[in-house]
């Protein structure tokens, strides 16, 4: 019975936004995956080997705390198997691949640290942080992140695949560069991917990305409509009058009297 509250009490703050000490441990995390994605980056640049090594005991710190967060989620978690092969629990697996693989440095590993930024969706798609903001708000700060996780995933994923062989992705911001004109299709071609693995990641960022930010902006466009439309409504059932006792200016259409006050409307 103990254990069941403990666990309860675990996965409660895992997934919280709303207590302080939910929004701490979610804020952390949070801070922690963007820590990680600035080290990435960070480290395409020619640094001293100290800042290096620091930035490397860094990455061991975060990843550390990730794989304890993924296996506290899986152990609290009601339905395992169901938990396991969720999407969440499944970015936070790309995450820690490279603790199981311990100091290997080989190529497939250092293109997972990428997806780390995807943990954010999590925090992103949280109800409980949007919960005292207006929808439109949300939906557009989802559309950003979903446009700056596919330019930083892929940015990142080509500047590793081609920047051993190819001189114009010499750091982040070139892999950056081309993604971002790549993405608005205007394509200056200054910068370009030459091998058969770059081509193909700059193709399914063109697709990832046609297939994402539609749906997403539509979503967008619906609800401005709806907020118009319900404007309008409201439009159309109140007047304009103001209340000479109290001040209230929005009265029902057909109104006499003042709904707080009682006062006779001048222009009833």
């Amino acid at each position: 019975m103990l254990g069941q509250k403990i666990s309860e009490k675990i996965r409660f703050y895992l997934d919280d936004l709303a207590t302080p000490i939910g929004k701490l441990i979610n804020i952390a995390i949070a801070i922690f995956v963007l820590a990680s994605a600035v080290s990435f980056v960070a480290q395409t640049y020619d640094i001293s080997e100290i800042t290096r090594h620091r930035l490397n005991l860094l990455d061991d710190i975060i990843l550390g705390v990730f794989v304890i967060e993924y296996f506290l989620r899986l152990c609290v978690a009601e339905q395992k198997l169901k938990h396991l092969f969720s999407l969440y629990a499944i970015i936070d697996l790309v995450a820690i691949l490279p603790f199981f693989f311990g100091a290997s440095d080989v190529a497939f590993i250092r293109l997972l640290r990428w997806f780390r930024i995807l943990r954010l969706i999590r925090l992103v798609e949280s109800k409980s942080l949007f919960e005292n903001k207006n929808e439109d708000i949300a939906i557009l700060f989802k559309i950003l992140f979903t446009l700056f996780a596919i330019v930083f995933v892929f940015s990142g994923l080509v500047y590793q695949i081609e920047h051993p062989s190819n001189p114009k992705f010499h750091n982040f911001l070139d892999a950056f560069y081309f993604s971002i004109f790549t993405m608005t299709t205007v394509g200056y071609s200054d910068v370009m991917p030459k091998s058969d693995a770059g081509k193909l990641t700059t193709v399914l960022m063109v697709l990832t990305g046609i297939a994402l930010i539609p749906v997403q902006l539509g979503e967008l466009f619906k609800r401005l409509v709806q907020t118009a439309n319900q404007g309008d409504r409201v439009n159309d059932m109140t007047k304009d009058c103001v209340c000479s006792s109290c001040g209230l200016s929005l009265h029902d259409a057909d109104a006499q009297f003042c709904k707080v006050c009682g006062t006779k409307l001048e222009n009833s």
